[in-house]
């Protein structure tokens, strides 16, 4: 039998047809011999089958192909965890690409932390006009609880899906929840942190285009995660005692990131809604947020919001 891969990479691709040969190709231009290539077809209603099955006749015996109805891409990345013997998976979104060298710098980390259940690097994010930010993970601290508070609360620690690489047998423990259509890679981050061995790299490792959609859509996706997002990142059965004393105080940060997506959608309403929940749960965290509390004023005192 022959030995699995040390790396599974795993595009799972929603109508991205036209950015799938960008992704696949960043895959192909790695090095070393000890990585397989899947695409995973969610259901598309473009060209991403087409474009698919056209690489793997361009490259035969490097990618697999698979397609699904449409499931939602953490349904696709749980598939992608079961279709593949990678001891390690890295999801790459498939508008987004593998950084060069980024797997020779994996390999890095692992010959220093062999043990290691999350790989993580630091990606370029790109947008529509070509301007370039890199984002570092941030320094990772020592104990599960900074370290649940950094990334939650805090923002230090930076974590995006195409910027990681997470050990097989870790994953099959706290697998994508396929009840969240977006955010679903938080809980996961939220548990290895706490629960797992973390490597980290200075090296970039993605590179994550940006480009622009409806605001609109997404503070309504946003809005049909709010709860289901806490319900998933503190889930009794995952996560220990102490986390979930945080359950309330995420759920505040939420209602203020809704707040803020709504007044930037120039939904004053709906903006006004969220914080009045916000500082009725927490009124010191709501109050202390000076950029939120500007916002909010400014809707008090009957002036529109301000558009991006």
């Amino acid at each position: 039998m022959a030995e699995a891969p040390r790396f599974s990479i795993v595009i799972p691709c929603y109508n991205y047809g036209h950015w799938l040969a960008r992704a696949v190709n960043s895959v192909l231009a790695q090095d070393g011999d000890d990585w397989d290539l899947l695409v995973i077809d969610d259901g598309s209603s473009d060209d991403t089958a087409q474009v698919a099955r056209e690489l793997q006749a361009r490259h035969p015996g490097q990618l697999r192909f698979l397609s699904q109805p449409n499931r939602g891409a953490a349904a696709a990345r749980n598939r992608g965890l079961d279709a593949t013997g990678g001891r390690y998976l890295i999801f790459l979104d498939a508008d987004d690409e593998l950084a060069p060298g980024a797997l020779a710098a994996y390999r890095e980390l692992l010959a220093r932390m062999p043990a290691a259940d999350l790989l993580a690097g630091a990606h370029r994010a790109v947008d529509e006009g070509g301007s370039s930010k890199l984002r570092a993970v941030g320094k990772l601290p020592a104990t599960p609880e900074r370290r649940l508070h950094s990334y939650l609360f805090g923002k230090r620690i930076h974590l995006t899906g195409s910027a990681v690489a997470i050990r097989r047998a870790a994953l099959a423990r706290r697998r994508y929840p396929e009840g969240l259509p977006v955010t679903e890679d938080i809980p996961v981050f939220a548990w290895l942190l706490i629960s797992g061995e973390v490597a980290v790299t200075p090296a970039v490792v993605a590179i994550a285009h940006r480009h622009s959609g409806s605001l609109r859509q997404d503070v309504d996706r946003a809005l049909a995660v709010a709860t289901a997002l806490s319900d998933e990142v503190f889930r009794s059965d995952l996560m220990p005692g102490w986390a979930l004393a945080y359950r309330d105080r995420f759920q505040v940060q939420r209602q203020l990131s809704l707040f803020r997506s709504c007044y930037l959608a120039g939904d004053g309403l709906r903006a006004m809604h969220y914080f009045h929940q916000a500082l009725r749960a927490k009124p010191l965290l709501a109050l202390g947020r000076w950029s939120y509390l500007g916002k909010y004023l400014r809707l008090r005192c009957g002036l529109a919001p301000r558009r991006r």
